[in-house]
């Protein structure tokens, strides 16, 4: 197979050497020496930070530099932060690119949930009402977030998942999840049971077609529409 230059001797190094996760690296004294990586300290470190970013090794003070089970989110999440403090904007680009990822993937998602993520996606629903119909109303953002993301946690592609976790990290940060009136939510989790009743009942064509529709229900969002007010606003 042809060899994959990363441009980092570290990981070059990690790589040639087949760390797996929870791996203890050598430090960073013995990794400058010849037979590891033969560089200055300096670069060793700059090297690892890298890693560090991308969520490839944990550095701990007790336990060392171990190597972390691969995830695309890091990666994906820090691309996407750092677009979003350029131009808040990009989440709606982004939201497309989440959206056709989901879409795409529904059926082959929907074929793998257990009886136990059905469950748990009840459980959602159930609680995302309790905190919609108490005293007083609560937001369900953690109901929200755990309802998609077992949808498509068994397909096995930590590049489908990379891409929605760091969706919903992002849904946060431009504070999506603080801004929502009644009406808006209750459509939500009117179509999250509707979804879910379907994909008990194997009808997978229906639930896509209702999770498309509630899709939708994204730009009647206040915090949407705010983020678009000012966007439309700053470019005229």
């Amino acid at each position: 197979m042809p060899q994959i230059d990363l441009d980092s001797e570290l990981l070059d190094y990690i790589i040639r050497e087949n760390f797996q996760a929870g791996q203890r690296l050598p430090t960073i004294n013995e990794l400058q020496d010849e037979e590891h990586l033969g560089v200055g300290v300096s670069k060793v470190r700059e090297q690892l930070e890298v890693a560090r970013a991308l969520g490839l090794v944990e550095v701990r003070s007790k336990t060392g530099m171990r190597m972390k089970a691969y995830s695309f989110t890091p990666a994906v999440r820090l691309s996407l932060f750092f677009a979003l403090a350029q131009d808040q904007h990009n989440f709606e680009l982004f939201n497309l690119v989440r959206q056709q990822i989901e879409i795409g993937f529904w059926n082959e998602a929907c074929a793998t949930l257990t009886t136990e993520d059905v469950a748990l996606m009840r459980r959602c629903v159930a609680d995302a009402n309790a905190k919609l119909n108490g005293q007083p109303i609560r937001i369900p953002n953690d109901e929200h977030r755990t309802f998609h993301l077992t949808v498509f946690r068994r397909l096995g592609n930590p590049f489908v998942m990379g891409v929605l976790e760091a969706y919903w990290d992002a849904y946060e940060a431009v504070e999506l999840n603080r801004y929502a009136d009644y009406s808006y939510l209750q459509q939500v989790w009117d179509y999250h049971a509707r979804i879910l009743q379907a994909i008990e009942e194997g009808k997978h064509d229906i639930a896509k077609t209702l999770f498309v529709e509630h899709l939708d229900l994204i730009h009647y969002q206040p915090r949407m529409q705010d983020l678009n007010r000012t966007v439309n606003g700053a470019s005229t």
